[in-house]
Parts: C-alpha cells; sequence; structure tokens
C-alpha cells in the first residue's frame, strides 16, 4: 500500500511540475554512482506554491514550471506595474505629494505607516511602494502619475501589459488590493525580465533590504504619577522600512530585484531576479500556502538549481 502511495505522489508531482533540460553551456554535476546521477536528473523541488516558473535570462530557457498558464490574483506585485508605468510616465521624481483620504484602503482596512496630510517625494513614495510594499503609497504614485488620475493610469497599466505580451494579464489598481488584478507566472516572468533590463532605478529600490526616510523629531512625554513634575523628552528616531522580501537581507543571495504580495485570495506571492549557479535567473512564485512557505519555496529552488546545473571546468 505505502509503494502504491508513493507511486501515485509521483505521477501527480509529474504531471503538475515541468523541468527542463539544461542549455548546452551547463553541465549536471559529477555524482559517485550512477544512481546518484540518475537522482539528480529526475529530482524536482516539492513546492508550496500552486503557479510557479523558473527562467533563464540568458538562454531564454523554462527552467521550471508549474502551473504556469494558470491565472490567479496577485495582490502587491502589481506595484511593479506601477513602478514601471510610473517611470515612462517620465514625471518628476522630487514633486512632492500629500497622502489623501483616497489613498487610504476602504476595502481591505491595511493599516499604513503614512498618516492622511503626510507629504513625501514621488521617488521616496516610490521606494516604500516598492520596498515596503506601502499601498497608501503606490495609490497615491496613481493617483497623480497623469491628468485623468487613477483611472487613466491603470488603463495604461493594461497597455503596458499588452505591449509586453501579458495576454492573460488584468490590472484594476495601483495597489493590487482588489482581487481583479490577476496574472499568470508565465505573463509575470515577461514583467520582471522586462523591469531588471530596462529600469535600473527599478532595480536598484526592489533589490535593497530596506529603506529609511531620515530621522524624526520626537517629543516622548512622561507617564505614571509623577509625570506632572517631569519635563518632556525629544529624541530622534529613524524612519526605516524593511523590505517584505526577507531574502534581500540574508548573505548568499545576490537578488536583482525583488516583489511580494498578498491577500487572501492570492495567497503568498513572490517575483525575483537572482544569480544562481551562475545563471541570470527570474523565479515567479504564486499562491503559496503559509507566509513562510515562499521563502521555502525560493530556497528549493536554490538549491535544486545549485545542485542540478554547474558550469563546465
Amino acid at each position: 500500500m505505502k509503494n502504491l502511495h508513493n507511486l501515485t505522489a509521483a505521477i501527480f508531482t509529474s504531471l503538475c511540475l515541468t523541468t527542463f533540460m539544461p542549455a548546452q553551456a551547463y553541465s549536471e554535476p559529477v555524482a559517485s554512482t550512477p544512481q546518484a546521477a540518475q537522482d539528480i536528473v529526475n529530482y524536482s523541488p516539492d513546492l508550496s506554491a500552486i503557479s510557479a516558473m523558473v527562467y533563464d535570462q540568458h538562454t531564454g530557457q523554462v527552467l521550471l514550471s508549474k502551473n504556469p498558464d494558470l491565472q490567479s490574483p496577485i495582490a502587491s506585485i502589481t506595484k511593479l506595474m506601477t513602478a514601471v508605468v510610473l517611470m515612462d510616465a517620465n514625471v518628476d521624481m522630487n514633486e512632492r505629494i500629500t497622502i489623501t483620504n483616497s489613498d487610504v484602503d476602504y476595502l481591505k482596512g491595511t493599516r499604513s505607516r503614512l498618516p492622511v496630510g503626510s507629504v513625501y517625494t514621488r521617488e521616496q513614495l516610490l521606494n516604500m511602494a516598492l520596498i515596503a510594499s506601502e499601498n497608501r503609497a503606490a495609490h497615491a504614485l496613481g493617483r497623480t502619475a497623469f491628468p485623468g488620475g487613477e483611472a487613466e493610469f491603470v488603463a495604461t497599466m493594461n497597455h503596458k501589459a499588452r505591449q509586453l505580451g501579458m495576454q492573460n494579464t488584468l490590472y484594476a489598481d495601483p495597489t493590487g488590493l482588489d482581487s481583479i488584478n490577476r496574472s499568470t507566472a508565465e505573463d509575470l516572468v515577461k514583467l520582471v525580465n522586462h523591469a531588471y533590463l530596462h529600469y535600473p532605478e527599478i532595480r536598484r529600490i526592489a533589490s535593497s533590504g530596506e529603506y529609511s526616510l531620515g530621522f524624526k523629531r520626537v517629543v516622548l512625554k512622561p507617564r505614571g504619577r509623577k509625570r506632572h513634575h517631569l519635563a518632556s523628552r525629544i529624541c530622534y528616531r529613524e524612519v526605516a522600512f524593511a523590505n517584505t522580501n526577507r531574502l534581500t537581507r540574508q548573505d548568499g543571495w545576490e537578488i536583482g530585484l525583488s516583489k511580494t504580495g498578498f491577500i487572501n485570495e492570492a495567497g503568498h506571492c513572490l517575483v525575483m531576479q537572482a544569480r544562481i549557479a551562475q545563471r541570470e535567473v527570474i523565479i515567479v512564485l504564486l499562491d503559496s500556502l503559509g507566509k513562510s512557505s515562499r521563502i521555502g519555496d525560493a530556497t528549493r529552488i536554490r538549491s535544486w538549481l545549485e545542485a542540478r546545473y554547474v558550469p563546465r571546468t
């Protein structure tokens, strides 16, 4: 019975997960025995993501795919297209933008560190949107880039998707909060590749582990029974934002671009460009089941690539 179960699992894995032979510039690692060599060839990473793709930018080869044309909500992965359209608009990145009530998320009720009435440059908003996935920042960027406001911005996002050949992609807002924002792993490979190759500013921001707005003056008022006899203290605190992809802050990863996403309908998503096993690759993971599962999937893919593709000596 156990053997039957293992056989069934193997058949299911082979149907859902397709791997492709490496380009001729690379060879399989030398194994100590014929059986070890066969294990390397047949091995494929067990991924939590419902849909996934790994793409070699140099050869144009798909190295691994799992349900690559399955369309699903993409959450804040949407913000990568927001950044691309913003760069194409050639707007003044030093212009100061005020956060308004229209930027508040009334759909999902997500919290924000950007209070209504606060003012930031467009460049600061872009950093917060890509690194910290700040929804108010992304919405403010979409609201102010074109004379037609958010409607014109979203229309331009969809037009850009068609230009890139993203035929199974639809955008509904600049944030990704609306589950109508949908795409496939195959389409998102095209977007990540385009953003990485043509937008150095997006590449720089989206690969950063953190972002700081500098130091903010804070007045600390005394508390407790004796507070009326104590003076307030003034201190300065750094206003910092960490990248939602913690791999950008980990040693051993060479990440050239990254964006995460999550809403309930989309699950946990991750797209990134990275250098692994001396290959420039794009990894797309959609609808992973847990917060850490997309990181686990990315780590398993890296181990698989390092084991499978070794440069010739």
